[in-house]
């Protein structure tokens, strides 16, 4: 496999994990980008821009990243908080008082953010056509009752995740999430990513932007070494589990290579983003990129500060999370310790280190059964961490 763009020196051998990612896991197509105190050390890309297709993947090209948006949707709330504009302890209902309904009164504003609003499903599922208007998801769970004591425990808003934060943002600054994060993140930045796909970028993707994704069968050969426990097939394959329900929120899934797909702006889930747009926007998380920083140093310690741990109630394994990110743990190993970011249900990853100032962005177009710890992310992380261990 020929693979493009630069190393800076020392960084060769993520070079060559990213190669062995086409020739032993089956990858199609897929960029990866790190970025250490502020600089681009990675800028890697090869395969196909869609995954069903032979147009290459070029330097530009972007992905939907699933779940690696709620690592970019979180910075909002976090940003709000750091400017005196949002209040983590309040309580959700205080700026979204419909939100009050069926006993949530008591869910505060950084349940949300920690997975612990008891709310990671909906009685009803949404349609797809009801799912990209924004204000349907809100009003959706707004009516929906927890199905455990907010505070008290923690699981995976899958999909609910998206629609809280959206509704909170637009309450506090008048703007959806995807708006402000293009006004205040990704403008300021240079970076390529969106949260609702513009027009204009829709129409590049016709000419090479935006590729297409699926969710391929292994390559013959392939070692993909993914062995879920049982437990966890038990709760994918139980349409009663929390694990089904809280993935079925959305029933069914719209198609999301659709422009009406891409377009819309589902903060959990369809944020748009090219490998080297995911690794600036968290190298500017801890650090200064081309004289832009986005957290102040306490909001990225309250980021990365564990609020979640242990046994989750719907991913059925144990997990970390900070504040709307997830962190260095068995469920999504990172750096170490400190790192947090998110991963993207299948493949997709971001996160920042801030004791190395590593930051690292993977985007790919074939999205594995795998919801935390793809192998071919995982590769890259070992990759880089050599590297910093020998430096």
């Amino acid at each position: 496999m020929d693979v493009n763009g630069t190393v800076a020196e020392g960084f060769e051998p993520v070079r060559e994990a990213f190669a062995r990612n086409f020739e032993a896991l089956g990858e199609r197509g897929a960029a990866v980008a790190v970025y250490r105190d502020g600089r681009r050390v990675v800028d890697l890309w090869a395969g196909t821009r869609d995954i069903d297709g032979t147009e290459p993947w070029r330097r530009g090209t972007a992905q939907i990243v699933r779940s690696a948006t709620k690592g970019v949707a979180a910075a909002v709330p976090l940003l709000l908080r750091q400017r005196g504009l949002l209040d983590l302890d309040a309580p959700v209902g205080e700026y979204w008082p419909q939100f009050k309904a069926r006993g949530k009164e008591r869910v505060l504003v950084r349940h949300v953010l920690n997975h612990r609003a008891g709310l990671p499903v909906l009685d009803r599922p949404l349609t797809p056509g009801e799912a990209l208007n924004p204000a349907r998801g809100a009003e959706a769970v707004a009516a929906q009752a927890p199905v455990w004591e907010p505070g008290t425990d923690h699981g995976y808003h899958a999909l609910t995740y998206g629609w809280m934060l959206d509704e909170l943002v637009r309450r506090v600054t008048g703007l959806w999430a995807g708006e402000w994060i293009a006004a205040q993140i990704a403008g300021p930045l240079g970076a390529d990513l969106w949260l609702g796909l513009p027009q204009a970028e829709e129409e590049a993707g016709r000419t090479g932007r935006v590729g297409r994704i699926e969710t391929p069968e292994p390559a013959a050969g392939a070692n993909l070494r993914v062995r879920p426990k049982r437990a966890v097939t038990e709760a994918y394959d139980d349409p009663a589990s929390l694990t089904r329900r809280a993935f079925a929120a959305i029933t069914p899934f719209p198609d999301q290579n659709a422009p009406a797909y891409r377009a819309a702006a589902l903060p959990a889930t369809n944020g748009i983003a090219t490998a080297d747009g995911l690794a600036r926007f968290y190298a500017a998380l801890i650090g200064e990129v081309d004289g832009v920083r986005l957290f102040d140093p306490a909001t990225m310690e309250a980021a990365r500060t564990e609020q979640s741990a242990g046994p989750d109630r719907v991913l059925v394994v144990n997990t970390r999370f900070g504040l709307g990110y997830m962190l260095h743990g068995s469920a999504s190993p990172l750096l170490g310790p400190g790192s947090f970011g998110h991963p993207g249900r299948g493949g997709s990853l971001g996160f920042a280190d801030p004791e190395t100032g590593i930051a690292l962005g993977y985007v790919t177009n074939g999205f594995r059964k795998t919801v935390t710890a793809d192998p071919r992310a995982q590769a890259l992380v070992r990759a880089v961490r050599g590297v910093v261990v020998a430096a």
